[in-house]
């Protein structure tokens, strides 16, 4: 049932709050200084600003929590108008779970993997004794049924790795919620998930805090999402409040430079004519990484066929000095494409070429050479890179491999490196946890430009960054594309981020190329059913948008239910607005051109398409 609210009912208020951070020596660096505002019942209040400005640091204050190296130096973080930085931890226990719930980035790494999920979801209520184990799953059906999670009734019984990322980002928000708290924190709950799975997550997060009469603070550093969820922001930088304001206010009438700032690092809607063409300088008589008739799955059953197929008759071309752009929702197989060209996963058909020569599938049957000229940037600097070893360790070690140096000639290799990505050489001696989010993932990247590559396939790299630390990666991405002609495959889930960058997208949906062509060609109507609900699940600059986005007759019928491989028939049907019966369910779709080099996999005829059906 929900709660009253009043509009005067204060969750949660920081007062001249002041974190700093302890230095060996025991002097004290000032983190957090002297923040100020406030969290009513029934507002979302969200924190913005790039990387290492204070954002999860304050929020995690109103759990009276500290990260390790930190401390409360001043001020103070009422929760109910009690000083939660004063109390010890017996006297948190009983309010954290119960009085504040804290949702992180990550849902996969919340959940134990190895427990069902509902047992999770009850856990804190549960052993709080705030209800009995009928109350808690009582509590916790209801909130899979207005988090409109599938089959709610059952859904308690899987365990983690048996539901989809966005489900298991709605049973972390039934987690939260189970105990009832006053105050929810979120923590970038939405930044990993694909644009249509976004749409779900964010709907039901704000339906349910509606209903539940909570608070919430929201951490984000995505201004769209924080147009459609939050009723005030509050804009930190270097652990200090710039502005703060109701959205409307923030948003069209700012006035800090810094929030100005912020403003001009939004990525602009996907749309044709975003991209900067690359140059023709470096393009070679064959493509330097091709990949023809691809099948590929997991499992194998005894005819030695994968057991699950998840990639189907995949055609792709990388030309010399050039980016493509794979895009589609989670388990639409982008990574396993990836791992085909590297030779991490041999497909069960088809065959690949490096620079117009057969190479072979399997990473253990090429060459060193071949191992050289095809690198891999993993989306999580954090766990790519090895924590024990230093930044010139790190690099030196691909330098000594594939280029045989040693010595002063390899520590100028690594020097030329960090200065390739815009480090400054003296970084060569940190450890990756002395290092930000951006900078791990340029070292990341250096790493890949070691071996001087041909083809650098770069697995959702930006996503787990900042708008203003990603858009930097992006030009740095451009500019080493200019200077050595690398190629790039840049999978992901942002179309403005790909339209920005490639010259040729690849839209995948169960496995299959729904769509392929030019990023202008793609962006442009007539689309794939499938491209047109991507491009129109990209949350806009505005309030209501998401309301109004939900409502479509076009994004209901995409949204209901996951991506599902199917061998039979297009696998985007049951989804599909334009769906034709006993056709699209029983045939597969025919190839059709659409002008040069832009292919769309479909039953409706091309003038269907541009019409919209």
């Amino acid at each position: 049932m929900a709660r009253t609210s009043d509009t005067n009912d204060v969750i949660f208020e920081a007062r001249d709050l002041k974190i700093n951070a302890v230095r060996d020596d025991g002097s004290e660096l000032p983190i957090v200084k002297g923040v100020d505002f406030k969290v009513r019942r029934g507002e979302v209040v969200a924190l913005i600003g790039e990387s290492g400005s204070g954002k999860t640091t304050i929020s995690l204050a109103a759990l009276g929590y500290c990260k390790p190296g930190l401390k409360f130096a001043g001020g103070e973080a009422l929760l109910n108008g009690q000083d939660v930085t004063a109390m010890d931890t017996e006297e948190l226990r009983p309010i954290r779970g119960e009085k504040v719930a804290y949702l992180a980035q990550s849902a996969a790494a919340t959940f134990n993997p190895s427990i069902l999920i509902n047992e999770q979801v009850t856990e804190a209520p549960v052993l709080h004794g705030s209800k009995t184990r009928e109350e808690a799953d009582a509590k916790a059906l209801s909130l899979y049924r207005a988090l409109e999670l599938p089959d709610p009734e059952t859904i308690g019984g899987r365990y983690p790795h048996q539901v989809s990322g966005g489900q298991l980002q709605r049973l972390m928000a039934a987690m939260a919620l189970c105990g009832e708290p006053d105050l929810l924190v979120l923590d970038e709950p939405t930044t990993a998930l694909d644009v249509t799975t976004q749409i779900e997550v964010l709907k039901a997060f704000k339906q349910v805090i509606k209903e539940e009469g909570a608070a919430a603070i929201y951490v984000t550093h995505d201004l769209a999402v924080v147009a459609q969820i939050a009723d005030h922001i509050v804009v930190l930088y270097n652990g200090e409040i710039k502005e703060a304001g109701p959205v409307e206010t923030i948003i069209h009438e700012s006035e800090h430079p810094y929030t100005k700032r912020l403003m001009a690092a939004i990525k602009p809607l996907p749309e044709a004519g975003l991209g900067e063409a690359s140059n023709h300088e470096h393009m070679r008589d064959a493509p330097a990484l091709v990949a023809r008739n691809i099948n590929a799955g997991y499992g194998k059953g005894p005819d030695g066929a994968p057991t699950t197929m998840v990639l189907r008759d995949v055609n792709v071309a990388i030309e010399r000095g050039k980016t493509v752009g794979i895009i589609g929702e989670s388990g639409c197989g982008k990574s396993t494409l990836a791992r085909v060209f590297a030779g991490l996963l041999p497909p069960s058909a088809g065959d690949l070429e490096l620079d117009g020569q057969p190479v072979a599938p399997n990473l253990a049957a090429r060459t060193r050479d071949e191992l050289r000229r095809v690198q891999f940037v993993y989306q999580m600097a954090d766990t790519a890179l090895n924590p024990r070893q230093r930044i010139k360790d790190i690099l030196g070690r691909p330098v000594e491999f594939y280029g045989g140096l040693t010595g002063a000639k390899k520590t100028e290799r690594v020097n030329e490196l960090l200065e390739m990505v815009e480090m400054p050489p003296p970084f060569a001696e940190r450890f990756p946890h002395e290092l930000s989010g951006g900078q791990k993932q340029r070292i990341n990247l250096a790493r890949a430009l070691a071996a001087e590559p041909e083809v650098v396939l770069c697995d959702e790299v930006t996503s787990a960054l900042d708008t203003i630390v990603g858009a930097n990666v992006i030009e740095l991405l451009k500019s080493l594309r200019r200077e050595t002609g690398v190629s790039f495959v840049f999978i992901s889930h942002d179309l403005s981020t790909v339209a920005s960058f490639a010259d040729e997208i690849v839209v995948l949906y169960a496995g299959r190329v729904a769509e392929q062509g030019p990023t202008d060609k793609v962006l442009s109507p007539p689309y794939h059913p499938y491209t047109r609900l991507l491009i129109s699940s990209v949350p806009e600059m505005r309030t209501g948008w998401l309301e109004a986005t939900v409502a479509s007759q076009e994004t209901i019928t995409g949204l209901t239910g996951g991506v599902e491989l199917t061998d039979i028939g297009c696998p985007f049907f049951a989804r599909c607005p334009l769906a034709i019966e006993e056709t699209c369910d029983t045939t597969a779709p025919p190839r059709r051109v659409d002008g040069e080099d832009h292919v769309i996999e479909c039953h409706r005829e091309v003038g269907d398409l541009l019409g919209g059906g």
